[in-house]
């Protein structure tokens, strides 16, 4: 594949970070991400993105100063782009530090793909490219796609059927001077970081959202975080070299699957109700003995989902974050930073049932951006932090479209690993986000879904938490009402159970497991997400989701659940 060369970037206007408010330029101005597009359906202009300003963040109106400044994006089929095109100015921030050391000796061999790098001979004028296998869009076999989604802030779903907005999205949407993005550039073959279109967007909501705090970082956009979490294992750790990973007691099970195959160690450091424990992750790199560990080496990467913890829901505090990034500094801990459940922050779960019943909105965007905690990314002054997005949980998981930021560094060894390995995301997913999120709603308009969001599973885990409180022996049961995502975790006291000391916990775990599936009800056994599964089980432990369930079927699981652990525990 050929790609279509860069030959100018958008001007930069004063920092984002510092939310500064612009002086807009009504002057718009054609700025090319693509020379002579690679066949003739790729068109020469596009039509200005539906930004209006309602007066939200500062930030956003910085965005919209630059968009107006820089002029229409053209980016054909295949243009590379890269997120030094769309940031704000970053003079005067340090730069990320350097990786060599920890990546594989896969990753470091990677080199660039060689038909993308014969793109520099597009910039030759009128030169006829029988180089590059693309296809013609006009064998495409769509012609256009309509939808309908909700306007902004009607996001109910009965809203949408009754009064949504329809969007169509056709073949040669750029030629006709109707969008900057259409079916002939998002069907074929794209860069591996995704379109110019969709980067441009990312690149814009990570300034909004993260602000990074040092010069040279990116984003690029991945298959999903399952996808990225596996090229960034390869690149970070070597079975070869007895590499390890460091993670919670308690970790998601996909994440663990994807460890133990490639011949990786994964071990786990004590958690409570807030997540990580630096105190503990610091006694056990500082004491990390090999030859107690089967000859692992002392962990060089943390793997951790800091909001919504899965399996536990617990939600890493601001203090926390910065004392577990503390001790990645001191250990030179490489850190991948899973945040699928980020923008499921929530309120602490009231005492009074009813305002449990009807949870407050936050009162505007800028509050609702402000009520966020920090990510990792935005305290990693050092650049030694790659964080995993997604759509999945806040839109569709069946996009499998997100993206990471890192440094510039390793946001390219990403791209290397991806060229050859899945090209790229999927460019249905693309275009249709993009028509929703930039040309439509814009980035006020999202984070205005978001805080919806945000209400709809806070009503979702307050019904959960009602049905533990009716139907749950509290003597016996304990739980943390969660402060983000989409999950509880449920202690049992095991020590209370009639066959305590004689019969082993997993035993346990098993009978009241079987029991919940004959009585009706599936919930997922704590042991699936241990995370040195070699161990004997240190507890009790059971998770449950608030994400789909009525409250009708969630208080009844409940009480099917409640029955459970009684039989097991012989009580009335």
């Amino acid at each position: 594949m050929i790609t279509t060369p860069v030959l100018y970037r958008a001007p930069r206007l004063s920092t984002t970070r510092a939310f500064a408010r612009m002086v807009t330029s009504t002057t718009v101005q054609t700025r090319y991400l693509s020379n002579t597009p690679v066949n003739h359906e790729a068109a020469p202009a596009a039509a200005p993105a539906h930004h209006e300003k309602r007066g939200g963040l500062k930030a956003i109106d910085d965005i919209l100063a630059r968009r107006a400044k820089a002029g229409k994006l053209v980016a054909g089929i295949a243009a590379a782009s890269n997120s030094d095109m769309f940031k704000g100015s970053t003079e005067g921030m340090p730069s990320a530090k350097r990786w060599d050391d920890h990546l594989t000796r896969e990753s470091r061999a990677r080199g660039p793909c060689t038909l993308k790098q014969a793109a520099k001979h597009l910039k030759q004028p009128g030169i006829i490219s029988l180089g590059g296998g693309l296809p013609s869009s006009q064998v495409f076999p769509f012609a256009s796609l309509s939808m309908k989604v909700p306007t902004v802030p009607n996001f109910h779903e009965a809203d949408t059927l009754t009064n949504g907005q329809t969007l169509s999205i056709g073949k040669y949407d750029v030629r006709d001077e109707v969008a900057d993005y259409d079916l002939s550039i998002a069907l074929n073959y794209g860069q591996s970081t995704g379109s110019a279109q969709m980067m441009r967007f990312l690149t814009e909501h990570t300034e909004i959202i993260c602000q990074p705090p040092y010069k040279d970082w990116g984003v690029c956009q991945t298959v999903g975080s399952t996808g990225a979490l596996e090229q960034a294992l390869r690149m970070f750790c070597d079975k070869d070299r007895n590499d390890s990973v460091l993670t919670e007691d308690f970790s998601f099970s996909t994440a663990l699957e994807t460890i133990h195959p490639l011949g990786v160690h994964v071990f786990g450091a004590a958690i409570d109700d807030q997540g990580l424990l630096p105190e503990a992750m610091d006694e056990m790199l500082t004491n990390w003995d090999t030859s107690a560990r089967d000859g692992a080496r002392k962990p060089h990467v943390l793997y951790t989902v800091p909001s919504g913890q899965n399996p536990t829901g617990a939600t890493q505090s601001a203090e926390r974050r910065r004392a577990i990034y503390a001790v990645a500094q001191k250990h030179d801990l490489f850190i991948i930073e899973d945040e699928p459940y980020y923008f499921l922050q929530m309120k602490a779960y009231p005492s009074d049932a009813q305002a449990a019943a009807a949870p407050s909105p936050p009162e505007s965007v800028q509050d609702f951006v402000d009520s966020l905690l920090p990510t990792l990314v935005s305290l990693d002054t050092d650049g030694r932090v790659l964080r995993m997005d997604s759509f999945s949980k806040v839109l569709v998981p069946g996009s499998r479209l997100g993206w990471i930021v890192a440094s510039a560094q390793i946001v390219e060894r990403f791209q290397r690993h991806a060229e050859v390995a899945n090209q790229g995301p999927n460019g249905f997913s693309q275009v249709i986000l993009h028509k929703l999120l930039d040309e439509t709603w814009g980035h006020e308009g999202y984070l205005k879904w978001l805080m919806n969001l945000r209400l709809e599973y806070t009503a979702k885990r307050n019904t959960l938490l009602a049905a533990c409180e009716e139907h749950l022996p509290r003597g016996l049961v304990s739980w943390t009402p969660p402060v983000a995502g989409m999950f509880m975790w449920f202690t049992v006291d095991h020590a209370q159970h009639p066959d305590a000391g004689k019969r082993d916990l997993k035993a346990i775990e098993e009978e009241i497991f079987d029991s919940c599936i004959q009585n009706g009800v599936l919930i997922a056994r704590g042991s699936w997400f241990q995370t040195e599964k070699e161990k004997p089980l240190s507890g009790l432990h059971f998770r449950a989701t608030y994400a789909s369930a009525s409250a009708e079927s969630m208080s009844e699981a409940i009480s099917r659940f409640a029955a459970a652990v009684r039989k097991s525990f012989r009580k009335a």
